[in-house]
């Protein structure tokens, strides 16, 4: 498996919405995909490589001089659980670390939702050295309370 980065927009967009459309436990509201894909088309952006397609990515939004966020982040089915999750993570904490940023923070949904694949996003990320901050009970409405995990990662 071999990460890259990718600057061009059109390659950010089909490697982005080929993956997200294999997740609709995640990804299952359509408008809120395509804001994800669109959005992080402008961001940096790191590929996951198995032999020549890309089979997982991680889009980072630098949100101020001292923290970057995962704005999003995906991983075929087919690949889950053999490491990439972690490396792309590690990919970007790297790339953020060159830049100078502190802190790398990540939003999903709070434990108080008992969706069970949220669960195994927050074991994964609690794993990859991520805390809970704070949850915001309706940034993402009501029905989806928003849980911000955080990651000290120099300065």
């Amino acid at each position: 498996m071999e990460v890259k980065q990718i600057n061009e927009s059109q390659q950010k967009i089909k490697i982005s919405t080929d993956i997200l459309k294999q997740l609709p436990e995640w990804f299952g509201i359509p408008e809120a995909m395509e804001d994800y894909i669109h959005n992080s088309s402008y961001m940096p952006f790191f590929a996951a490589y198995a032999e020549s397609s890309a089979v997982g990515f991680i889009a980072v939004k630098e949100n101020n001089q001292h923290t970057a966020e995962i704005y999003v982040m995906g991983v075929e089915p087919n690949y889950h659980r053999r490491g990439i999750g972690r490396t792309l993570v590690s990919s970007a904490v790297e790339w953020c670390r060159e830049r100078g940023y502190e802190f790398l923070q990540v939003k999903t949904l709070d434990e108080s939702h008992p969706d069970k694949n949220y669960a195994r996003t927050r074991k994964f990320y609690e794993a990859a050295g991520f805390r809970p901050l704070e949850c915001l009970p309706k940034l993402w409405g009501e029905d989806n309370p928003c849980l911000i995990m955080i990651m000290y990662i120099g300065g």
